[in-house]
């Protein structure tokens, strides 16, 4: 993270007032406004380098077009991807229109700077039979039938309900029974309507039934060997030997499991505003990643059987 020494006492007040708004306007997580702080602080430090005196909030509107491509290119030239990068700016320019909007400063550089391109990574969902396929290996990777039904639990409801591994992890012994829908609060702390499948709450049920843990209200409905909460690393581990028994790509993560409900759900006829809503997208744009890996495993399977691809 960037040093602080070089902002003035201004700026490093706007800094916190801007992250408090992150955090209690906005509903960012806390590990994206540490993400932006970092970023912002980054650049900050640049200017204060680039400009030769200690940086206070008036400084954002002296910046022209050139100390932007100065920034963008030293921070590239330091090995910065331009995905990276992409995100930096993003984060300096929300950080540059707060604080103009509050201040008056004119900060149309940094608000016009083009971001760099770069190509976004698609989901690597797993095949239909793969997903069932990793369900079941999952189960045979411990011998203690309460943690492989433990196990089978989550991987179901990151596959079944479409959720990501923190939030199935941190669901709370408050949140059983499911019934049909879950209340599920993700990134941002925005929350959202889960359709459960009988599927999903049969696995857990099972879990329930033998867990040898006090699965009181406020306390994490999965748990660790020894009753705590269960560490999401170890549901990653079993899907890596799971993966590996079934000769699947290292792809084949907690993560690909959500990649696979949103792919099956569209392949069967979804339509993405509502699985949009079932995973929680802030932007359609990030949903939208679905209909690419659709298409570009259409392409595939023209280009492998067209006689003349």
């Amino acid at each position: 993270m960037a040093e602080l020494t070089c902002l003035s006492d201004g700026m490093r007040d706007a800094l916190a007032r801007w992250q408090d708004t992150l955090r209690a306007v906005d509903g960012r997580a806390e590990n994206t406004i540490t993400a932006y702080r970092s970023d912002v602080q980054g650049f900050l430090s640049f200017l204060a380098v680039h400009f030769g005196d200690s940086l206070g909030p008036a400084a954002l509107g002296r910046v022209k077009v050139a100390d932007m491509r100065a920034w963008m290119a030293q921070e590239r030239a330091a090995g910065l991807s331009a995905r990276s990068l992409a995100r930096a700016l993003s984060a300096v320019k929300t950080f540059a229109g707060w604080l103009a909007e509050r201040e008056g400063y004119d900060v149309t550089a940094i608000l016009a700077t083009r971001s760099p391109k770069f190509r976004r990574k698609l989901p690597r969902p797993l095949a239909e039979d793969a997903a069932r396929a990793m369900l079941d290996t999952v189960e045979i990777q411990s011998g203690e039938p309460w943690v492989a039904a433990r196990d089978v639990a989550v991987v179901t409801l990151l596959y079944g309900c479409g959720l990501r591994i923190s939030e199935a992890i941190g669901l709370r012994g408050a949140d059983w029974p499911f019934g049909e829908a879950l209340r599920i609060r993700g990134k941002g702390n925005k929350e959202r309507i889960v359709p459960v499948l009988a599927a999903a709450s049969d696995a857990v049920a099972e879990y329930v039934a033998l867990c040898p843990h006090d699965l009181a209200p406020e306390e994490a409905l999965f748990r660790g060997k020894k009753g705590g909460a269960l560490n999401p690393r170890l549901i990653a581990k079993v899907m890596e030997r799971s993966r590996l028994q079934l000769g699947l790509p290292a792809s084949a993560t907690p993560h690909a499991m959500r990649h696979s409900f949103a792919t099956h759900l569209l392949n069967a006829g979804g339509d993405l505003r509502s699985i949009q809503e079932l995973l929680g997208h802030a932007s359609l744009s990030t949903t939208q990643a679905y209909t690419a890996v659709d298409t570009a495993r259409l392409m595939e399977v023209y280009r492998s059987a067209h006689p003349k691809a």
